[in-house]
């Protein structure tokens, strides 16, 4: 959980080197706020509370220089509105 988070901006750097490295042949998934390390993922999933008691996930595929006909825009993949426990 936020394993970024005592991390200087040297130091996030490194981190989502080595986690890109890794993940060649694995998949992470890494619980975050840090904007560095979510612009280097290759799907964020979300969740947001619009209306008073309902929790809203998002999921968007990101989009890098190296991918195919996006143009730099992310993609949004799904969008589900789940009723919150109160």
């Amino acid at each position: 959980d936020e394993v970024d988070a005592p991390l200087d901006d040297a130091n996030v750097g490194r981190f989502v080197r080595v986690i890109k490295e890794f993940s060649k042949n694995t998949q992470f998934l890494v619980v975050t706020h840090n904007k560095v390390t979510m612009e280097a993922a290759d799907t964020l999933h979300g969740v947001t509370m619009e209306e008073p008691g309902v929790s809203k996930l998002v999921s968007v595929k990101m989009s890098n220089d190296d991918d195919e006909p996006s143009n730099g825009h992310a993609e949004l993949l799904e969008e589900d509105a789940v009723p919150a426990d109160d």
